[in-house]
């Protein structure tokens, strides 16, 4: 599989899942970038995001379906930024 295969992929597992792990919308609608780093790497980065439960967070890994990182960081006072970092295969 194509780095760009695998991209569109892990794209239109979060879009077909998303809905039923995040029952709050927490990132479900909220601006998602996709960034390759390094040719090896994806990073999707969740912005103006409230707050994230450790739930969440597992399901969106367990949508990706393979090992991956997560950060949380903050964006304003209000809102935190939400990454996750996956190797390309």
């Amino acid at each position: 599989m194509t780095p760009a295969q695998a991209i569109d992929d892990l794209r239109r597992r979060l879009a077909d899942g998303l809905a039923q792990i995040d029952p709050h919308h927490r990132l479900l609608g909220r601006p998602v970038s996709y960034r390759v780093i390094d040719g090896h790497m994806l990073e999707i980065t969740y912005r103006d995001v409230t707050g994230i439960a450790e739930a969440e967070v597992l399901g969106v890994k367990r949508l990706i379906g393979q090992d991956c990182f997560c950060t949380v960081s903050p964006q304003t006072a209000e809102q935190i930024i939400v990454r996750f970092v996956v190797p390309l295969k």
